[in-house]
């Protein structure tokens, strides 16, 4: 269903918050003013209340709520966002009040994975944490459409769907349910084809907007849509690349995470996130020129934590580096580059190699004519041969061992 207005323009919208001290609520509203824009709304107005808690039937206050009516009729706004999650009678409550169409943070943020979603199991995905949403919201939101019609926070499913009886709907979550259960059994066959061919993986993973498939553009002309805007990329990319020290790695790039993502939206893209937790390495791009960097960078690691990522090594890659005047300090697992200009790469090519687990390791090698052999062992086990020189004490090789061969062939290794 199409999101925007006539001609195109911008839905009109007014955001709406609620402050009890649980975090910092002007940073959120930032960030939902943002993702109110990837949605192609223009933001005429945001009021935010502090109150000890929300009101029982319309989050804020009475007064609050007659303001936000008369501002949207001042503004002429179509749309009020909320930056908290709305039950079905409080969507209802509100837009009675204030007879605009009624939409909060969760609906606006599935709205945009609909707009993104390009893979069969992307749009599965979106659909199935629509329907999960909405389904207890069914009668508030059911209304909502047939009284004010569709836009922001209605694509996907459609409204003739979520008009439907409850029953209806539960067969289709469990269809989707199914079908994504043979997606992901795919899946996990593909992950266990690739260990057991030694192949190796780095998930690209990051805050959404931090400039992760701008760095996957220039490591690989993968072509992956790459703009200024909230999830811009939502399915899965994955590209193959030779790091200095001779090995392959395979990249993924994983949909973008953001503050105070709905617990079932991280469910309904587990089997997508969960390529992290599958990784070898981690490689975690933050936008260092972000005010915010530092608390997004701690939700990051709070959601791959959540995802049993633990263990997995990870290369902090802080990017946007050229628009910072101030010097950023590196180490050993820090790197600072410029994924739109180039500057830095290489060094974090050779930090990802650093940090990856030994799998492989690049050797020069003397080998004796009499065990010749070894150059048809290195390959046929996985390994590179990038270059052989014959001369009178045997052949002079320059190989990419396999961990299994490393032992084995340490004698004619050239120190």
């Amino acid at each position: 269903m199409n999101v925007n207005e006539k001609d195109n323009a911008p839905v009109r919208a007014i955001l709406a918050a609620l402050d009890t001290g649980e975090y910092d609520v002007e940073a959120s509203v930032d960030e939902l003013s943002e993702l109110a824009k990837t949605a192609n709304a223009e933001v005429v107005a945001r009021i935010i209340q502090k109150r000890p808690s929300a009101d029982s039937a319309t989050v804020l206050g009475e007064g609050k709520i007659e303001e936000l009516s008369e501002l949207s009729e001042q503004l002429g706004a179509k749309l009020i966002i909320f930056d908290t999650e709305l039950t079905a009678s409080e969507i209802r409550n509100i837009e009675d009040i204030v007879n605009v169409r009624v939409i909060d943070r969760t609906m606006l943020i599935l709205d945009i994975f609909a707009a993104r979603a390009v893979s069969n199991e992307g749009k599965l995905q979106v659909e199935l944490a629509q329907l999960r949403y909405r389904l207890p919201r069914l009668m508030g939101i059911g209304r909502s459409l047939s009284r004010l019609g569709g836009g922001i926070g209605t694509r996907g499913p459609g409204e003739k769907q979520l008009e439907t009886d409850k029953r209806h709907i539960r067969r289709r979550i469990e269809k989707l349910e199914d079908d994504l259960k043979e997606l992901t059994a795919r899946r996990n066959f593909s992950r266990s084809r690739r260990k057991k061919d030694n192949v190796l993986t780095g998930a690209i993973v990051g805050y959404t907007n931090a400039g992760k498939s701008t760095l996957l553009n220039r490591l690989t002309d993968a072509g992956v849509l790459a703009e200024n805007k909230l999830f811009a990329t939502l399915d899965l990319t994955s590209r193959a690349i030779e790091l200095p020290d001779g090995r392959s790695l395979t990249l993924i790039d994983t949909v973008g995470l953001i503050r105070r993502l709905p617990h079932h939206l991280v469910e309904a893209f587990r089997s997508t996130l969960e390529e992290a937790a599958c990784a070898d390495i981690i490689i975690h791009v933050s936008d260092i020129s972000d005010p915010e960097a530092a608390d997004k960078t701690r939700t990051t690691q709070e959601i791959l934590a959540e995802l049993g990522c633990g263990e997995i090594p990870v290369v902090n890659v802080l990017n946007k580096s050229d628009l910072v005047e101030y010097d950023i300090p590196e180490d050993d697992t820090t790197v600072k580059i410029s994924a739109k200009s180039g500057e830095g790469i290489e060094r974090m090519l050779s930090l990802i190699a650093k940090n990856l687990p030994e799998s492989s390791r690049r050797m020069k090698l003397l080998i004796p004519y009499d065990k010749a052999g070894l150059g048809a062992e290195i390959r046929s086990s996985g390994g590179k041969v990038f270059g052989e020189e014959y001369s009178e004490k045997g052949i002079l090789t320059d190989a990419l061992v396999d961990i299994t061969l490393i032992k084995k062939l340490e004698e004619y290794e050239i120190k």
